[in-house]
């Protein structure tokens, strides 16, 4: 009888073993940055090759940094037809668009690449008079799609880096869904999409925010869950320029004036339900100022945020708004 029982629990303790969920780890390099993804799967499959394809699609589809992408090849004027991608974003670029009126535009791209902030296009002695003309072709609202072509004035500039980072994210997470993996966190360049929680340590998964450091070390404000949400920063410390006077400028150019926006906010961490929301609104958020945000996300209940801003003393100081997570 004892032998019975043994053998019954060894069967058990057997498959108990064949099912555990393997913890899978993987990054590299993608977009100028890093990534790293980190899933639960019955299975110890390495999605690795599939990873780098889809980075590989969707920067052919929109990095403005590849010359012959679609993106690329639509800013010279070709008549191109567009993938399912590229639509994608298109149409969440102007729903975000027309909610922050113009805050988030697309079309700023040849005046952020005037900025020398972009691939190309740096102007050496910008000026008010070369800022005026770049303003001419500014306006996602002159844009629109049909049947996969892009119709557009032939001056507009279209670039779509302040989202694409985050839909890359949305793209690898619903890639592991169609896997049946429930499980994951993945995470380029700072831009995250969480779904299930993490079965290595039983508990949410755990993402920092960065404190705003404008020498480049790395230290974080605030450790907080995601679950089944995605998040996104931007920060004006990140990228800056610094002029021949010492004066620094920021890379969030204001969408109605073609200047570096001119703001208090140092930092904007946003939580939506996916990456490529989440990135283009924290974009938006940088150039609005603190107000318009406070009143925007007062009509905005599903999106989080939580601020980094420096106050008239000089001393940074924290908002947390829509129940943004401590």
């Amino acid at each position: 009888m004892n032998k019975i029982l043994l053998s019954f629990s060894l069967v058990l303790l057997f498959f108990s073993c064949q099912h555990e969920p393997k913890n899978i780890k993987l990054s590299g390099p993608v977009y100028g940055t890093s990534y790293s993804v980190q899933y639960h799967s019955e299975h110890d499959v390495n999605y690795q090759k599939q990873f780098d394809s889809l980075f590989d699609v969707v920067n052919q589809s929109m990095s403005t940094y590849i010359p012959d992408s679609k993106i690329s090849r639509l800013n010279k004027g070709e008549a191109i037809v567009v993938d399912e991608h590229f639509k994608r974003v298109f149409q969440k670029a102007k729903e975000i668009y027309r909610a922050t009126e113009g805050a988030f535009d697309p079309t700023i791209g040849s005046v952020v690449n005037a900025w020398d902030f972009g691939p190309g296009g740096k102007i050496v002695n910008i000026d008010s008079t070369t800022i005026d003309s770049l303003m001419r072709s500014v306006g996602y609202n002159r844009m629109g799609l049909r049947a996969y072509k892009v119709v557009k004035s032939s001056k507009s500039f279209l670039d779509f880096n302040a989202i694409a980072k985050g839909y890359g994210v949305d793209v690898i997470g619903e890639f592991l869904e169609s896997r049946n993996i429930k499980d994951y966190l993945v995470e380029i360049g700072g831009e995250i999409r969480a779904r299930g929680i993490n079965l290595e340590k039983q508990s949410t998964w755990k993402v920092g925010i960065d404190d705003p450091n404008f020498e480049g070390e790395q230290s974080y404000s605030k450790v907080i869950p995601l679950q089944d949400e995605a998040m996104a920063t931007s920060g004006t410390y990140r990228k800056f320029k610094v002029d021949e006077n010492g004066n620094r400028y920021a890379h969030i150019i204001d969408t109605k004036t073609g200047y570096p926006s001119k703001t208090n906010i140092l930092s904007v961490s946003v939580i939506a339900e996916d990456c490529m929301t989440a990135d283009a609104y924290a974009t938006a958020f940088q150039a609005m100022g603190i107000e318009k945000v406070t009143e925007f996300l007062y009509r905005h209940s599903e999106l989080k945020a939580f601020i980094i801003f420096e106050n008239d003393k000089n001393e940074f100081e924290t908002l947390t708004l829509n129940n943004f997570p401590d």
